[in-house]
């Protein structure tokens, strides 16, 4: 029996500013070599997913916009995947997705490593003082180079909110350094932690004896506002708190008073509560702050990793099997998609 090409779209900010894809073309290759298979970058950017795209195809590879339960209102819908760049889903609507048949992936596996690279560096640069050093250097202020010492990492003890993929390989690259590792996470195996050398402590635990505390979990209700002024409050006024993970699982107001106060030794922050951060934002003042805008793992490497993660996503459902990385795996037993893969396998 014949089928219907399958149909993938990129969205618009997969095209980076010289219009060409954002991500090694290389890896497109995969869907040219695919039989039944087209692709397309959309040419409309769009905050959301839109009924339209979602009625054109089949799989649709996202980075920003949104899918809403408005983008697969429409009863011509075609679109059975939503492949996402990174590990975040918080701008889709899983449940939504579910209800009407499609699967939300996403490409842990691709970003577990680039984003431990961002936390091991935040760690290096927190600890030496580099970014005040580097201002200090090109304000001439050489003769206060020894006014403010950076800390050692022996003995020092790093604690991390969430201990998956990412939370794991945070410690695998830090093991040398001769810190102290602990986490919380209450779906952490104290097998697995114990492999890796991870003590396994509560929130409050964590939050007193860490000298650097580390946030790499997904943002859920459960981890909104995960730290705010109490937990602020149990941190050494030495300590450090590193955020890579969504801009909402800290309450900034919060953090600016405890930084303001000196009650912690600083912050470094990949993401925001609002994003792009306003220029107002008080933290963007405090020299005891490296902010960088939710891109630092953004390399070559990385995006080319992605792309390849998500295609994988898109060729595995085009072909009639279950991507591997899927968010929402109960939508495996929904009748709409299971006759869809049936088709493609046909």
């Amino acid at each position: 029996m014949t089928v219907e090409p399958f149909r993938v779209g990129f969205t618009r900010d997969c095209i980076g500013a010289d219009g060409k894809p954002a991500f090694d073309p290389v890896v497109l290759e995969r869907l040219k070599a695919a039989l039944g298979v087209a692709f397309e970058f959309i040419d409309l950017a769009t905050p959301a997913i839109t009924p339209d795209q979602a009625a054109r195809y089949d799989a649709i590879v996202t980075m920003r916009p949104r899918t809403e339960a408005a983008s697969l209102a429409r009863a011509d819908r075609r679109l059975k995947l939503v492949a996402r760049f990174g590990v975040g889903f918080d701008n889709v609507d899983v449940e939504a997705c579910t209800r009407a048949g499609v699967l939300v992936c996403n490409t842990p596996e691709a970003v577990r490593r680039p984003v431990a690279t961002i936390i091991l560096g935040f760690v290096m640069a927190l600890s030496l003082k580099m970014f005040r050093l580097d201002r200090l250097t090109r304000a001439g202020r050489w003769a206060e180079r020894h006014d403010d010492m950076g800390v050692g990492l022996i003995g020092k003890t790093f604690g991390s909110f969430g201990v998956g993929s990412i939370g794991k390989e945070t410690f695998r690259l830090l093991k040398p350094l001769g810190m102290t590792h602990m986490g919380c996470d209450p779906y952490a195996r104290p097998e697995d932690m114990k492999e890796i050398g991870v003590a396994l402590v509560e929130k409050d635990a964590l939050l007193s004896r860490a000298d650097f505390v580390s946030i790499s979990t997904p943002l859920t209700p459960e981890t909104t506002k995960l730290v705010g002024e109490r937990e602020l409050k149990l941190m050494k006024p030495t300590a450090y708190l590193i955020n890579t993970s969504r801009g909402q699982t800290v309450d900034e107001t919060a953090l600016y008073a405890a930084l303001k106060d000196r009650r912690i030794a600083g912050a470094a922050l990949d993401v925001f509560e609002q994003e792009p951060v306003a220029p107002d934002n008080p933290l963007l003042k405090l020299d005891s702050v490296i902010v960088t805008p939710h891109s630092l793992c953004h390399t070559d490497e990385c995006f080319r990793n992605i792309a390849s993660d998500a295609i994988g996503a898109a060729l595995s459902l085009a072909r009639g099997e279950a991507p591997t990385f899927i968010v929402n795996s109960e939508v495996l037993k929904h009748p709409g998609l299971q006759a869809y893969m049936a088709s493609r396998k046909a």
